[in-house]
């Protein structure tokens, strides 16, 4: 056992402990991932050249519009082009697991490093290399998934060995909180530079600003308080207490996989994290289609979802996260309760507004405003189902959430794929019938599951056999064999 740290208190003073610190780091880092994916959305609008593509038989509609609205780009990338290099940016996601097991076995705080650095150095070799050839642009994009794909199972594991349970909630939604802010900047920022710099200067900018972080990463936050220096002895003893680590073991227990896949609990995140995710991409791909082709609405979904909603977002979560944190602490609710309650807005809401969508021709505004309220609370995700799995099994948080994660991509290639086939083109009333009804089910599975079946309890299979066989002796026989 490696000695421990000595503890000189936080760098703040006591007014901001250390674990503050390291949950406002870990925002920043996941804001900078965030930004840095959805730089290629803000800047392909100036990259393509509209004029090219338009004396290509696949293309016909609204080009001259679009070409008009800038000077060509230097790319003549069709729309399929397009769309493979904005998505085999989720290929990359597929690496989770073992990057998982990377950071409860090793280091999470590394992996985080490696998260943002590998994503920073994507961005600011894009330009270059996209020039070269657009196979170049695809290998980055792939690595900037693989560096997303770290950043959940990372942060996960750095929360559950930094909050004492009680403010799970709290600390998460401060960590998360970040992917808003994350995509609303690089909005802002994107369009600043992008009017006055030109394309390539979305990568450059964005890139150079997270060098910032990635010093204060690596000076001030450790994997856990036992290895913190810049922290009070006092937080450090109560968070150790809280969570049960006041002795600090190397041994790396092997993932009980047969128990995980048993686990009701785990099953009920699995489902309502799928579901969700099925229809934040309805809502996202498929509505704006449904507006423009049913409705005959002129709803231009990078405006729908601007800066100004990413922003609605980011006080929307924050404003929930500190409700159910303040009820937690003063034992209004259990984390089971706080769990469930977010994951039910996250569902009912969002199903409830497509149902408003689907029997009520709405006007202009009004849809509009109904689809920004669905995506809001979508967004309670984070203090609900996505937190939970460092209730249940702190230990193995990052392999869950990076189980979960991998299962849930899955509707973000399939979603786009099923509402073109099942509406004939976007046109089709009837199948458009099929897909809102299908979405409102499983928003309606993924409450009933969860309320059902999901838990804020810590579940047996994290704990030792030592552990488990602690709790099935009475406490006044604990106390004996302590005497």
């Amino acid at each position: 056992m490696p000695a421990e740290v000595v503890a000189k208190g936080s760098i703040l003073g006591k007014y901001v402990p250390a674990r503050c610190v390291m949950a406002v780091l870990g925002s920043i880092g996941m804001a900078i991932v965030c930004c840095l994916k959805v730089n290629l959305n803000v800047a392909m609008k100036a990259m393509v050249n509209y004029t090219a593509i338009h004396e290509r038989p696949l293309y016909t509609d609204n080009l001259e519009t679009l070409s008009n609205l800038r000077e060509d780009g230097p790319f003549a990338w069709d729309t399929p082009q397009q769309g493979t290099l904005l998505v085999c940016y989720m290929w990359g996601l597929f690496v989770q697991i073992p990057l998982a097991r990377i950071a409860e076995n090793f280091s999470a705080k590394w992996l985080m490093f490696f998260s943002v650095a590998v994503n920073v150095v994507c961005s600011l070799l894009t330009p270059v290399l996209t020039k070269l050839h657009t196979g170049c642009l695809i290998l980055l994009r792939v690595l900037q998934g693989v560096g997303e794909g770290a950043s959940f199972p990372a942060m996960h594991v750095m929360i559950a060995s930094w909050a004492p349970p009680k403010e799970r909630t709290a600390m998460s939604t401060i960590v998360y909180v970040g992917t808003f802010v994350g995509r609303a900047l690089s909005i802002l920022i994107g369009e600043f530079v992008l009017e006055r710099w030109g394309w390539e200067s979305v990568f450059y900018v964005t890139g150079a600003f997270s060098y910032i972080w990635i010093g204060l990463w690596l000076i001030l936050i450790q994997d856990n308080p036992n290895k913190q220096r810049f922290i009070s002895p006092e937080e450090r003893q109560m968070i150790n207490r809280s969570l049960g680590t006041e002795v600090h073991e190397d041994h790396h227990p092997a993932v009980p996989w047969k128990k995980i896949f048993k686990s009701s609990p785990f099953w009920a995140i699995l489902i309502a994290h799928t579901c969700s995710n099925f229809g934040w991409n309805i809502f996202l791909f498929g509505i704006p289609n449904y507006f423009d082709y049913i409705l005959q609405f002129n709803v231009d979904v990078n405006e729908t979802i601007s800066a100004t909603s990413y922003s609605n977002m980011i006080i929307f979560l924050i404003s929930l996260g500190i409700i159910l944190h303040c009820l937690q602490i003063k034992g209004k609710i259990s984390a089971t309760g706080a769990r469930k309650i977010a994951t039910s807005v996250c569902s009912l809401v969002p199903g409830a507004c497509l149902i408003i969508l689907w029997f009520v021709r709405c006007q202009q505004d009004d849809a509009v405003a109904v689809m920004t309220v669905g995506i809001l609370a979508m967004s309670s995700k984070f203090p609900g189902f996505l937190t939970n799995h460092i209730d249940i099994a702190p230990k193995f948080a990052g392999t869950l959430v990076a189980l979960t994660n991998t299962v849930a991509i899955l509707p973000d290639i399939v979603v786009p794929i099923f509402v073109m086939i099942f509406t004939a083109g976007f046109e089709s009333v009837r199948g458009w019938n099929i897909i809102f009804g299908l979405t409102i089910l499983l928003f309606a599975v993924e409450f009933l599951v969860f309320v059902k079946f999901g838990s804020g309890k810590e579940q047996s299979w994290n704990k030792s056999p030592e552990e488990n066989e602690d709790e099935q002796i009475p406490l006044r026989k604990i106390n004996k064999l302590k005497s």
